[in-house]
């Protein structure tokens, strides 16, 4: 099976100005690459961002895959005379900061709001869509996550109790930006982050929308990552090349789980064709975290060209099987511990019949598994038993 990561990472190297290969759409693979809100948050600086970029890299992260650097909120400065937004002093150039990062063969991101205000309290792209737009292109931007934030208010403001008037006011919103985005020429990913609201999955990719949050802001524990995964199920039928379910960034790396639990997180993100935006601190990474991040059969499987998210075939208390369907016919298959010992499950299930008798790979142990009447199919607590027909 042709590994799509690899055509993703000639896609993204086509052209330092983010131009896609003729006939392949934007995001035609969940992107992946690397944010700064969930390790730096407001503290985020252009030497951090350099930084994030070198690493990238030296680790080998980018010929992985990882070709996006994404700048979150506290970026923004003060718009002048004319209208025009400018960075703060945190970030000195934002186009010299732009050309160091594509001449790393790297993509820029950056991030703003619908609303007057950005979740943190500054300028927000409220009334400036076209004119932030065009800015964003002037810079080099390949990226822009959009963040609900103070139009929520306006929302509330105007419409009210009235839900399909809500509705209809957040889609305007969102398209409205898609719409300055596209009169630029530039092409740029476009990442709703409305945390779900009014069904966004049934209407993102007519407003422009290649992912959108479908979940509340993650965190780095297990309770959450878990809860805001798994309720990823029901919505596979949305995703697809060009426009993906985001069930947010990555946790990997920082601190709050274990290796275990972190293996859990990455293998569900990949069942679900989510985007892979690590969210920790590159320059610090342990060889385990290393080895998470850049575990080429895990990537691979998130980033199959079918572009098919996984769906759960089976549950029991705690214990979940997730199947997702792979180009070349393939299949894979994950078995989730989400409970607080270590579990067996049945290899005689009904819903393991297209399984026996195959080549299957753990993609984590990299060693041969058979599903068979005799098979020991044991998972951790917080675990995960991932594999892959070969």
């Amino acid at each position: 099976m042709i590994r799509s990561w690899k055509l993703c990472w000639m896609i993204a190297l086509l052209s330092p100005m983010g131009l896609t290969a003729q006939n392949v759409p934007t995001a035609a693979t969940p992107p992946m690459g690397w944010n700064s809100w969930n390790h730096f948050a407001e503290k985020v600086t252009d030497a951090d961002v350099r930084s994030a970029a070198d690493a990238l890299v030296a680790s080998g992260m980018r010929d992985a895959g990882y070709v996006y650097v994404n700048i979150d909120d506290t970026w923004e400065g003060k718009r002048d005379a004319q209208g025009v937004i400018h960075t703060n002093e945190k970030f000195p150039d934002m186009k010299a900061l732009s050309d160091y990062v594509h001449s790393k063969g790297l993509k820029l991101g950056i991030y703003s709001s619908p609303g007057p205000k950005t979740c943190a309290g500054y300028e927000g792209s409220y009334g400036h869509e076209a004119q932030d737009a065009q800015t964003y292109a002037e810079w080099g931007i390949d990226y822009l996550k959009y963040d609900q934030c103070s139009f929520g208010d306006i929302i509330r403001q105007e419409a009210g109790d009235d839900l399909d008037k809500a509705a209809a006011m957040q889609k305007a919103a969102y398209e409205k930006m898609h719409v300055a985005i596209a009169k630029t020429g530039r092409p740029m990913v476009y990442s709703f982050c409305q945390y779900g609201l009014y069904s966004v999955w049934a209407w993102g990719p007519e407003k422009g929308g290649n992912l959108w949050r479908t979940t509340d802001d993650i965190n780095d524990h297990w309770d959450r990552m878990s809860l805001i995964g798994f309720q990823q199920a029901g919505l596979e039928k949305f995703a697809g090349p060009g426009h993906w379910n985001d069930p947010d960034m990555l946790e990997v790396g920082n601190g709050g789980m274990n290796n275990t639990e972190y293996e859990l997180h990455m293998s569900l993100w990949a069942m679900l064709s989510a985007p892979l935006l690590a969210g920790n601190d590159l320059s610090k990474m342990t060889p385990e975290t290393k080895a998470i991040l850049m575990n080429r059969d895990v990537i691979a499987l998130d980033q199959d060209a079918f572009g098919h998210q996984g769906r759960r075939i089976w549950e029991e208390g705690p214990k979940e099987i997730w199947e997702k369907d792979l180009s070349g016919g393939h299949k894979a298959i994950a078995f989730f511990n989400r409970g607080e010992s270590t579990l067996d499950f049945d290899p005689n299930l009904k819903v393991l019949a297209d399984f026996r008798g195959k080549h299957l790979l753990d993609l984590w142990t990299k060693k041969e598994v058979a599903i068979d009447g005799s098979t020991k199919l044991r998972v951790p607590r917080h675990g995960v038993l991932l594999l892959e027909q070969r």
